[in-house]
């Protein structure tokens, strides 16, 4: 394959994800979801990526920096690079997928605003991105380690709701 051959595959491809990642915007749910989401949230901070003794899967931290409730989610151990790497402030000499994707945003005029851990359904955990773009507030649905990566980077508040934390415990509670 040529390489101006190639060049042109390389530019189609990254016009059919970036095409395929607006289009999931312009789809996404609007405010109305904010109002039903909005209810009992609470700001938590991501104290660290850990592995989990018994399993040996890595892990998130996350603890609620008023209520002190707090939250584990299983993860990757890809997921778990993406989110150490803003944790502990280090610069990669080119930006990786999450960096990308707030490119992405800026380069489209839009800025990620906050991410919710929204939901806990069948030992899975959801999330959702609030995006705001030419004035409007945008949703998405996101992994929660995606939705962290994102946050950390960008300087955002992560929040989870009373419906993700309904599995979780307040910290210094037995279990």
């Amino acid at each position: 394959m040529s390489k101006t051959r190639a060049r042109h595959r390389v530019i189609n491809l990254a016009a059919v994800w970036i095409v395929s990642f607006l289009g999931a915007l312009l789809v996404a749910p609007g405010p109305g979801a904010r109002a039903a989401e909005d209810k009992g949230l609470h700001e938590m901070e991501v104290l660290g990526v850990a592995t989990d003794q018994e399993s040996g899967q890595p892990t998130i931290l996350l603890r609620g920096k008023q209520g002190k409730q707090d939250l584990t989610l299983f993860i990757g151990p890809f997921e778990a690079q993406s989110i150490a790497v803003p944790l502990q402030q280090m610069k990669p000499p080119r930006p990786l997928t999450h960096d990308l994707a707030l490119s992405f945003l800026s380069t489209f005029h839009s800025r990620l605003r906050r991410v919710i851990i929204s939901d806990l359904r069948d030992n899975t955990y959801y999330a959702t991105l609030y995006l705001e773009a030419d004035g409007k507030e945008l949703t998405l649905d996101s992994r929660p380690s995606d939705a962290i990566a994102l946050a950390l980077r960008a300087g955002v508040p992560i929040y989870a709701n009373d419906k993700a934390l309904g599995g979780a415990r307040p910290s210094g509670t037995p279990q």
